[in-house]
């Protein structure tokens, strides 16, 4: 089992719909334009969230977060048979992880 987090497009870009909490917390990213910019962003956010597992980032053209509907995030379990085992409401405030564990544990007992 491998966890990932995929960065998607900016849920607050500077140039479209910034928040004033981002501002105080010197978290300002404009709207990337190429994947290297993207790529950036990503990583700043994965710095400044703690995350310690691997990041994919979506492409510009928003494929992932088109099919999963990330935005602005969601936790996603997808099985072993590449199919989608558990999704969860938008996040922050739809995530319930206690609901990820069951799925997570539900699984791995299937296999």
């Amino acid at each position: 089992m491998a966890f990932y987090a995929v960065y998607i497009e900016e849920a607050h870009p500077s140039d479209r719909w910034q928040l004033e909490v981002n501002v105080r917390e010197s978290v300002v990213v404009h709207r990337p334009r190429t994947v290297a910019e993207r790529e950036h962003a990503a990583g700043s956010c994965l710095l400044n969230l703690g995350i310690r597992f691997p990041a994919l980032v979506d492409g510009l053209g928003n494929a992932v977060e088109k099919m999963y509907t990330g935005w602005p995030d969601r936790l996603v379990l997808i099985g072993a048979d590449g199919r989608v085992v558990y999704i969860s409401r938008a996040g922050p405030f739809g995530f319930h992880p206690a609901e990820l564990e069951r799925a997570i544990a539900a699984s791995l007992s299937a296999h």
